[in-house]
């Protein structure tokens, strides 16, 4: 049986002391808006040490590459091509910080898991020499913001098939046109990760329905922009039920123009397939992130029920020894339990060289966020009145809570994967 480990209990409480120190006290101005998040997590970086342990995780990395494509290398060490984004190995430590940040502030977690866990570790995957040396330093650092654009407003769940943004090419350049939208970080994103269909021109613009299947098997494309590029728009902020510290928003592209050096890979035969493989392998990590914050979720929640029920008194008794309370309580812990568990064994699992599947991890997702979201509403309805008010942190945390049922793929969606992955699809 999995526990964490001495190291991983330090660094919980030293996380705790960090959120009460910058966290807890900007929560009205991070929930408004009126601070972005990247600064804090800037500074979490260089107070535990993050920045540095990532910059020197890449570094080897592009050392132990270089080497390699020099011929110098005797192959013994490294691969070159992980996708921990320079935080190989540290998988128990990164799921006790996520777990504790989301449990205060989900949105932060959210701009930092997708900017690192999908930004860089999509170039990582893919991207040549060159590129990981151009793009990878400054976003593993939190130096740089990077986000990952492959939803559009017509596609959602069906993101692959309904994609209409678009790349043509033009002379050794690409021309990209098109429109991505819920993109974590978008507004504010210095590197951004753009997904696209190659438009050979055979159908791309004949109208009838022979050319829809013909649109939909095209080719995915993986490329690399960059804020202030000439035809891209970035939007402000949405407005949104939860999340609130974690920027949101559009891409517009308009002729923007691409030269070949930010096609990830650099050419469009990818030994591992098109950019639908690449944002598969993304999208297993990214469910499990989000067990690992609904864990975090349900811990809060379980931690300020007990407080309240103890604390909290009718008719002349604390209201935690009332049978209906303690049943909210008992289906809490039991929760906790649960989705600990799944997190304990995904981290055994990847230890062990036999990481979580495609199905695995959609079965991950879909259970810990309707869990996180069953106890946040019941922490709401415990706390009564005061859980509907913002100053009881509850509601805040159920706001949160629920965007895990449609984040990284909708729930009805994790019901496919995991039924094709029992029956072999």
């Amino acid at each position: 049986m999995y526990e964490w480990s001495e190291t991983d209990l330090m660094i919980r409480e030293a996380v705790r002391g960090f959120i009460d120190k910058e966290i807890r006290p900007n929560l009205d101005a991070l929930e408004s808006g009126e601070m972005p998040p990247y600064p804090i997590i800037r500074t979490l970086f260089a107070e535990f040490g993050i920045d540095t342990m990532a910059a020197d995780g890449v570094e080897k990395m592009l050392a132990t590459q270089r080497a390699r494509e020099s011929g110098t290398d005797s192959g013994g060490a490294g691969s070159g091509s992980g996708s921990g984004g320079g935080l190989e190995g540290q998988d128990s430590l990164m799921a006790v910080v996520i777990s504790e940040l989301s449990g205060a502030c989900m949105g932060l977690v959210s701009a930092l898991g997708v900017s690192i866990g999908l930004g860089a570790t999509t170039i990582m995957s893919r991207g040549t020499l060159a590129q990981k040396e151009r793009w990878l330093p400054g976003i593993v650092t939190m130096e740089k913001v990077a986000a990952w654009a492959i939803t559009e407003p017509d596609s959602g769940s069906d993101a692959f098939g309904g994609m209409r943004t678009y790349v043509r090419r033009d002379g050794d350049d690409y021309i990209l046109n098109g429109r991505k939208t819920f993109i974590t970080n978008g507004p504010h994103a210095d590197v951004l990760i753009v997904y696209a269909k190659l438009d050979e021109g055979a159908a791309a613009g004949a109208d009838g329905a022979d050319a829809v299947p013909a649109r939909r098997d095209r080719k995915v494309l993986t490329f690399v922009l960059e804020k202030g590029m000439d035809g891209l728009t970035q939007s402000a902020p949405f407005k949104k039920m939860g999340l609130h510290s974690s920027p949101t928003g559009e891409l517009f592209f308009d002729d923007v123009r691409l030269g070949r050096d930010r096609l990830l890979g650099e050419t469009e035969e990818h030994r591992g397939g098109d950019g639908r493989e690449s944002a598969k392998s993304s999208f297993t990590a990214e469910r499990i992130g989000v067990a690992t914050m609904a864990l975090g979720i349900i811990e809060e929640c379980h931690r300020l029920c007990v407080d309240y029920s103890r604390e909290r008194t009718l008719w002349g008794q604390e209201i935690g020894r009332f049978q209906l309370i303690q049943l909210k309580l008992a289906k809490m812990e039991v929760a906790r339990m649960n989705v600990r568990n799944m997190v304990f064994n995904s981290i055994e699992r990847a230890r062990a060289g036999k990481p979580l599947s495609l199905a695995e991890a959609s079965a991950m997702k879909l259970y810990s966020s309707e869990a996180a979201t069953d106890v946040a509403m019941d922490a709401v309805q415990l706390f009564g009145g005061n859980g509907y008010m913002a100053e009881y942190r509850v509601e805040q945390l159920a706001r949160d809570a629920k965007s895990l049922m449609i984040y990284a793929g909708s729930n009805e969606i994790q019901v496919t994967h995991i039924a094709k992955g029992l029956l072999g699809r």
